[in-house]
């Protein structure tokens, strides 16, 4: 059984009064483990997918299964308590708190989630230690330059241990080099802990090192 299904999944939205049809009918199996990349033109609905896939937008039609079981249809709590407990995500930009440092950062999900306290912090001093960040746990977002940020972000993703994690053009705003770091560091943490993560990239040569490439366009997801 695959760890995450969707199943003829429609998704549209309007603007300046016309209707956008993103997802057309998309089906898709990603097993446990895997390493999947997702390329596509700006605008073809990447982040769309990305956010329907990680319940944080429901679909118009069709469905999302997690290890054989209807993501939407759990009620809005049972759907938040499952986002917070199964899927990790890195975005563009790193949202970090600015008054926090590093390591505060990183700890912070698994505080909300009222973890024990030492815990949470020996866990998220780890993270940034395998990010290679131990000497900066101290330092503020400010403090930190774009790559640093972002292996941050990264860390912080992983403090609650999640099954998935979603990377929605996590290299966006780095350059080149700086942007493959980051893209090898998700190799390891897929490798090393076993996560299966969705990577959403505008660069195709990023895409290419991953496993398994797929592509987004006129609404359907096809393999690349």
């Amino acid at each position: 059984m695959a760890l995450l299904s969707i199943r003829n999944v429609f998704k549209s939205y309007f603007l300046h009064g016309k209707r956008i049809d993103v997802l057309r009918g998309v089906s898709l199996d990603i097993q446990s483990g895997e390493l999947v990349s997702m390329i596509g033109a700006s605008g073809a609905g990447k982040s769309t997918f990305l956010h329907v896939l990680g319940t944080l937008d429901a679909p118009a039609a069709g469905e999302v299964l997690f290890d054989g079981r209807s993501v939407f249809s759990m009620n809005d709590a049972e759907i938040a308590e499952f986002r917070n407990r199964t899927i990790g995500f890195v975005f563009q930009s790193h949202y970090l708190l600015p008054e926090f440092t590093a390591l505060e950062n990183v700890a912070m999900p698994a505080l909300i989630q009222r973890k024990e306290r030492g815990g949470a912090y020996t866990y998220a001093r780890e993270l940034l230690e395998r990010v290679g960040l131990g000497s900066r746990v101290d330092h503020r977002p400010g403090e930190l330059s774009g790559g640093e940020a972002q292996r941050v972000a990264l860390a912080r993703a992983l403090v609650l241990k999640p099954a998935v994690l979603l990377a929605d053009e996590p290299t966006g705003n780095l350059d080149p080099t700086t942007g493959e770091g980051i893209h090898q560091l998700l190799r390891d943490v897929n490798r090393d802990l076993g996560i299966t993560a969705v990577v959403v990239t505008h660069n195709e040569t990023l895409a290419r090192s991953m496993p398994r490439r797929l592509r987004l366009a006129g609404g359907q997801v096809s393999e690349a």
